[in-house]
């Protein structure tokens, strides 16, 4: 489970760096071991058999000292790349009931997807910024201008499933070696 830094120290000034992020993915909302009836009745249209797409908006949080040396957390050109390729490359122009591994088990409701993306960053983060005191935070991700879905990465645990893509894509970046 992800704590604060443990080189938090006080008087050192805490701060919290989000970006934001777009894709585009189609899912289908169903539950095999539900009945067909009760998959519409739960998920009403979004069962609908041949799916339905979102574009999709989502927030990423990192929390963590400030580095006095450089005035910043972590380097945002990083943290885009970092986050393209453990996140949003996998899940851009797809569908994730098929191309995503985690939803062969899991019901890809946008909660489903929160969870998914906040276990992705914190299974990757040590790999790819070794370490940093940077953590990474929370994900929120909007499905639709009233739907909104935030997961804060330590809760993210019980998810805990890594692709070999998610890891090949952790590799240190040439700032946090």
């Amino acid at each position: 489970m992800w704590t604060m830094p443990e080189n938090e120290e006080p008087g050192r000034p805490v701060v919290r760096v989000t970006r934001r992020y777009r894709f585009s993915a189609s899912h289908r909302l169903h539950a095999p071991e539900l009945s067909a009836e009760r998959n519409r009745e739960v998920y009403g249209k979004c069962n609908n058999p041949y799916g339905h797409g979102h574009d999709y908006v989502m927030d990423v949080t990192l929390r963590g000292p400030l580095d006095a040396r450089l005035g910043r957390l972590v380097s945002v050109d990083q943290l885009d790349q970092f986050v393209r390729c453990t996140i949003v490359d996998a899940f851009d122009r797809r569908n994730l009931n098929l191309d995503v591994p985690e939803f062969a088990t899991l019901v890809p409701t946008t909660e489903n997807l929160a969870l998914v993306a906040a276990h992705r960053l914190a299974a990757a983060w040590p790999l790819a910024f070794p370490g940093s005191p940077a953590l990474p935070e929370k994900v929120r991700i909007w499905e639709t201008p009233r739907n909104i879905f935030q997961v804060f990465v330590a809760n993210s645990e019980p998810f805990r499933v890594m692709d070999e893509s998610a890891r090949r894509h952790a590799a240190p970046t040439k700032e946090s070696r």
